[in-house]
Order: structure tokens, then sequence, then C-alpha cells
């Protein structure tokens, strides 16, 4: 039988089956409403200011420009977020303009998820961050229906979740050491790369850490010689894996490198949606999931079961978010193998609370739904 096809026909049946299992859970409830309301949304734009200057491969910025969501049934409500960062091709204007075409009001029942996140789906192509917001407030309200946190719902237990990295991009020696101090209680850090200056930057680590690194070229790398030399240097600095060397249109080359490199590849920027799994299996030896790039937990919770079920890595990332989208993240990560969930503490102007970090890990609270709240004087 054709590889391809073998595969193709495997991850439709496990994704199958993987729906399954989540919306089974929905069965198992014990609070199931009576009422015969309909869901409402609320939105409204909200800008994220970070802490520190966030300088890519190919960009730097100082905000993130974001959407916050409210979806409420019967008096209970579900929060939610979209933050687009650059690359996604988002806006404030282009996320509220497709959450006000939604006519959410049509669903009576917000059990019926694949329906309704379906129809948000076919509404307009594209809108990934905008579709997420919706996903993750529905999320948020259903498990606050059903009185239990998702990774409950799901099976998952707390005690498989990995420490979290941090994220340092390149700046000036001083504000890396200052970001290094920043950093103490985490024990992965996360270092951008991809632009001149990449080795001084992990000198310059280095001297005040030794840390294990993951390192992310945000495409910065232009060739396979280049990405390999890279990847070949830092096998020696304790770097655990490499995300995204290079342009994600450079399939074949990446592939190249991959079967060279002493250090695992995983696709960000080239990854985006469940189809994307079975088409990087070979490419990448795994695939970073982020909510906003995925349309949200839905969609996110397929993507694990699948790649892990074709034995690849699974790592469950984030944009610079509050910790409404980052505790939504939190619910899957027993389920994965790296985490980068630290988008939350890099922002100087957070509206949630309810997370925990301990012992280096992001851990979310044992609270129905997403297990968060609005801060006093932050509604």
């Amino acid at each position: 039988m054709d590889r391809r096809k073998f595969l193709l026909g495997s991850g439709a049946a496990l994704i199958a089956s993987s729906s399954l299992m989540s919306l089974s859970a929905f069965g198992c409830s014990t609070k199931k409403t009576e009422k015969s309301g309909h869901l409402v949304l609320r939105f409204k734009p909200y800008e994220l200011k970070l802490k520190h200057a966030f300088n890519l491969a190919k960009s730097s910025r100082t905000t993130t420009p974001g959407v916050q969501v409210e979806l409420e049934y019967d008096g209970i409500v579900g929060y939610g977020e979209a933050s687009m960062p650059p690359y996604l091709g988002e806006s404030v204007e282009s996320v509220t303009t497709f959450l006000s075409s939604l006519d959410l009001a049509q669903f009576t029942d917000p059990f019926r998820m694949d329906e309704i996140l379906s129809y948000v789906d076919s509404v307009a192509p594209n809108n990934r961050a905008a579709k997420a917001s919706i996903d993750i407030a529905l999320h948020d309200l259903l498990g606050k229906i059903m009185g239990q946190p998702w990774y409950k719902i799901w099976g998952l237990s707390l005690e498989n979740i990995h420490p979290t990295s941090f994220t340092i991009s390149n700046d000036t020696p001083e504000v890396v050491q200052q970001k290094i101090k920043e950093s103490e209680a985490f024990k992965v850090l996360k270092v951008k790369m991809g632009v001149p200056g990449d080795k001084e930057l992990i000198e310059t680590i280095r001297k005040s850490t030794d840390r294990p690194l993951c390192v992310d070229a945000n495409q910065g790398w232009d060739t396979k010689e280049e990405a390999l030399e890279m990847c070949n240097w830092l096998a020696d600095k304790n770097c655990l894996f490499v995300e995204q060397p290079l342009p994600k249109e450079m399939i074949d080359e990446t592939a190249w490198l991959r079967e060279r490199s002493p250090l695992p590849l995983f696709a960000d920027e080239a990854f985006q949606r469940l189809p994307d799994v079975i088409k990087f299996k070979g490419v990448y030896d795994g695939i970073n999931i982020k909510l906003m790039k995925s349309t949200g937990l839905h969609e996110a919770y397929k993507m694990a079961v699948l790649a892990k079920s074709l034995g690849m890595k699974v790592m469950l990332g984030c944009m610079t978010e509050t910790s409404c989208a980052i505790a939504a993240a939190a619910q899957l990560s027993p389920m994965v193998d790296f985490t980068d969930l630290d988008g939350n503490v890099l922002i100087a102007n957070d509206r949630f609370e309810g997370l925990s970090f301990i012992d280096g890990k992001v851990i979310p609270a044992d609270k129905p739904g997403l297990g968060v709240s609005i801060i006093k004087g932050k509604e």
C-alpha cells in the first residue's frame, strides 16, 4: 500500500476516534442544563503591552494586538481571546469584523460543540486567532456548566506536565542578562535566533546559566548548510531542539537537514492546521501546537493525538497572551513532550488570574472550565 495513503487513512481514523473521545466526556456530565437559552457573544479590543521588546528574526515589537471575548449561556460566561502577532496576518479590525459576522444566537445547546465550531470555521477562511477566541470561550463555558476543568474531562493527569520554557530574544547583553535574572524560576530557556549575532547571544546566556536551551530560529537561517552548521554548533551548548530553522516554504531542504541534524527539528510557522500533521511527517521531528494557529483547543487536541500516533514529538506553544489563553493551552499540557507557555509573564497588563507556577511548571487550577477569573478592576 502507498505509504502516504496509509498515513492518510490511519490518520483519518485516529482523528475520528479522538473526536469521539473528546465529545464522550459530555455524555458523562452530571450537570446538564435544562434551560432553553442561546449563546450571546461579546468582545472588545485589548492591546497587550510587552515588558521587553520582542525581537525576532524578521521583526520587532513592544505590543501585541488582541481581542477579548465573552460567550454567555443562561447567565454562565466563558472567556476567550484572540492574540495576533504580525505573522498570523490578522488584526483587531479583521478579528472584530469576523466576530461581528457570526450568528451564534442560532445555537440553543452549547454542548453541540462540533456543530458550533464547524459553523464558525465555515464562515470565512483563515481567521485562525478569531476562531480560537470562540473555541476557547466555548470550552470555558462548557467546563463551567459541567463543573470540571478540561484536563479532567479529557482524563489527563497534572503529574505529566513538563516544565515550561522562558523566552529570551536577541537584545543588548545588559537586557539579556536582565531577562536571565527574570527567568530564574524557569528550568528551560527558549532563545529566539535567526538574526546577526546568534552565537554571541548564546555565549552571553552561557556566561550566566547552564540551563537547557530550546532554540527558535523563526525561519531566520537562509540555507540548509547554514542551518546544519548552527545545529552542529548548538548541539554542544546543551540545546534540546531547534524550532523552524528554515523558511517554511523550504520543505525539501528541511527534510535534508532533519536527516543530518544532531538535534530534533520542530515545525512552527510551517505548521498551522490538522492536515499539516501528516504532511510534515518525515520533514520535522515534531510540531509546535499553538491555539492561535490551530483555531483552538478542539483541533489542538486532535493534532496532539494524531502526531503522537505517528511517532512525532509534540510541543505546546503560545503567542504573547493573557492568562486566559495560557490556561486554555495548559489544559492540554499533560499530553505533550515540551511546553512553552510563558506568554502571560511576558506582558505587563494581564487581565486574568488563576494559573499556578510550581517547580517551573504552569499548572491549571482545579476549577471548572479554564479555571481563571478576571482580576478585580480589569473587567
